[in-house]
């Protein structure tokens, strides 16, 4: 079918053009600056990133769903809701970016010109209603990470966990792509909708089956589930921090907006044959999650396996998935929307306090958190908020809520299998809140090992207050996740 570009189909590829924009001139106008100025790319950056946001905004204003390119780019409110998710988790990694990368003077221009890739493909991800367009949106992402991952190239650390990530990454896209090829062998379309109801009318021969599977461990690898997150604590630990919180929060996120459209949609017809697999996933993601994180010491490394476990907990509603529920999997996905949003709030909050702290404890180590309450008050004020909303605690914070939509969602349809899966929930959650707690404890009742204050500078105090003032309002409020998140559907709804 011949693509017909017209200004339909411009207005709704706009936020992605003014990223696509931006990322060139940042670029450009880098080659053209020394020394301290180099620091002016990131302002730039983030002029760009709130100018396609502001098209987002516009977009979701005039309230049309948009289709274009025979249907393979689709604006509706889900692709809305991720994209201004995707350029708002933007724009508080540009606020971690700022002072690390001026400090260390080097990499700039490539930094954000791989930083504003990586999040161009998280725009195209949620709008993609086509199996190509979905893997080159994916590929877009994964592939600028590589880089960055490695972008420390005199630690040995970060040269080996970039090469963990490059190779695993390289393993998975061939096993995701052979599972797609073999999915479009069968249907003869790679339109979602139309594998969808394809797949409900054809036999399930086992090497469609297996290339279901495939397919699942394709984003397993990119939403770091077990036993594909083998990657993750030691890339991690190498990359520098804006690029952890990066791949901690907005790729795990894209992987995931991703995995709903391919769950929720094309494969939903054989939800009886991935979704007990997904279920298993879950549990042993977030149980080996958390029981790995109690043994670190390295507070990376254990905010590493602590996002191995959210994972997890995402995971649940994709084992709810059942063939022609409508009302039911409408729940589970509502329920998955409602966690990644209250994730990345928290997640990148305490990444930023983390930022803060690595400019006097380079070696990352809990130990080095001792005393921080006196040191930062402020500070540490939210991080305790972000800890005790990751561990899902108390219910004035968002991620008490976002779990207990998870477990409302089990409970829709309590069978034996689901019921297994909120107890896991339920015990996980008890395992995480011992090690937040712990981080809590160190941070107001040891003594400190550092003396002096902690100046983190404007960028990152503001970046905290912002997230931690957002982790408390939605805790408190709860009902304005649960409103988005039912407006947010699919336009190609599963038969």
């Amino acid at each position: 079918m011949p693509l017909d570009v017209t200004t339909y189909d411009l207005f709704a590829l706009a936020p992605e053009l003014a990223l696509l924009a931006t990322a060139l001139l940042v670029l450009l106008v880098e080659l053209f600056l020394h020394g301290e100025r180099k620091r002016l790319v990131n302002p730039l950056a983030f002029i760009g990133v709130g100018a396609s946001l502001a098209l987002v905004i516009a977009l979701a204003i005039d309230g049309t769903t948009r289709s274009s390119f025979g249907n393979m780019f689709v604006v509706d409110s889900y692709a809305l809701l991720f994209k201004g998710f995707f350029l708002a988790t933007a724009l508080f990694v540009l606020f971690l970016s700022y002072r690390y990368f001026s400090e260390i003077r080097t990499y700039q221009g490539e930094y954000y010109f791989l930083l504003l890739s990586a999040f161009l493909g998280m725009l195209l991800m949620p709008s993609a209603r086509d199996l190509v367009m979905l893997f080159i949106a994916l590929e877009l992402v994964s592939v600028p990470g590589f880089v960055m991952a490695g972008l420390r190239k005199f630690d040995l650390r970060s040269n080996e966990g970039a090469m963990k990530f490059f190779l695993i990454g390289v393993l998975s896209v061939a096993v995701l792509l052979f599972g797609l090829s073999i999915v479009y062998g069968f249907t003869g379309t790679t339109d979602l909708a139309g594998v969808g109801v394809a797949l409900a009318e054809i036999d399930r021969e086992p090497l469609l089956l297996g290339s279901v599977l495939f397919v699942i461990v394709g984003f397993g690898f990119k939403v770091s589930a077990v036993p594909f997150h083998f990657w993750a604590p030691d890339t991690y630990e190498g990359s520098p921090l804006p690029v952890t919180a990066f791949l901690s929060v907005a790729s795990k996120a894209a992987g995931f907006a991703g995995l709903l459209q391919i769950c929720f949609v094309a494969f939903e017809p054989l939800a009886d044959v991935y979704a007990p697999i997904l279920g298993v996933i879950a549990v042993l993601t977030m149980t080996l999650g958390n029981l790995t994180a109690l043994q670190q010491s390295n507070v990376v490394r254990l905010f590493a396996y602590s996002s191995v476990a959210h994972a997890g907990n995402i995971l649940v509603p994709f084992a709810l998935v059942v063939p022609g529920e409508a009302a039911l999997n409408s729940s589970a996905f509502s329920a998955v929307l409602v966690y990644i949003l209250a994730y990345g709030m928290m997640n990148i909050g305490a990444f930023a306090v983390v930022t803060a702290v690595a400019r006097q404890q380079p070696d990352r180590q809990l130990s080095g958190y001792a005393g921080l309450g006196q040191r930062a008050p402020a500070l540490s004020v939210g991080l305790t908020l972000f800890l005790v909303s990751l561990g899902g605690i108390l219910p004035i914070v968002v991620g008490f809520w976002a779990k207990l939509y998870i477990l409302q969602a089990t409970m829709l349809q309590p069978t034996g299998g689901t019921l297994l899966l909120a107890a896991a929930v339920v015990v996980n959650s008890v395992i995480g809140a011992y090690y937040y707690l712990r981080i809590a404890r160190t941070v107001w009742m040891d003594a400190p090992v550092i003396d002096g204050p902690l100046q983190p500078g404007f960028a990152l105090n503001f970046a905290v207050v912002a997230l931690a003032v957002a982790v408390l309002a939605v805790g408190v409020y709860p009902q304005a996740f649960g409103g988005l998140a039912e407006l947010s559907t699919l336009a190609a709804a599963a038969p």
